[in-house]
């Protein structure tokens, strides 16, 4: 069964008020499914935003020569001042993207994101 990642994005968006962005980026830093609800101010715009992806590939691709020591990442959350940014690997070229306002309840995004997907919790 193919899964639709706008849905998946969809059903985030719809989830919590507080998520601003859901979506997946592949490993070349492209934009392939989901985006940013249409009432929230964008802190990020154009360029940024694919710098913000490159940089998420790039931590990830950095915890991943310690997988075999750590296990294999299943989430990143980076907080800010103005918004919390939340990372979970897909497969080895996708990641799903989320950006919420701050003090979320990010874990119950974590968890919906990987049901979602279908990922176990190992």
């Amino acid at each position: 069964m193919e899964i639709n990642y706008d849905d998946i994005a969809k059903k985030i968006l719809d989830l919590d008020p507080q998520v601003r962005f859901a979506g997946v980026a592949n490993n070349k830093g492209e934009l392939v499914a989901g985006g940013q609800k249409d009432d929230v101010e964008k802190l990020l715009v154009g360029d940024e935003v694919k710098m913000s992806i490159h940089y998420a590939i790039q931590k990830r691709d950095l915890y991943t020569n310690l997988a075999y020591k750590i296990g294999n990442e299943t989430s990143s959350i980076t907080e800010y001042q103005k918004v919390t940014m939340i990372t979970i690997p897909i497969n080895s070229s996708e990641l799903f993207l989320v950006s919420t306002e701050p003090r979320a309840d990010y874990l119950k995004i974590i968890d919906t994101v990987r049901s979602e997907l279908g990922l176990s919790g190992d």
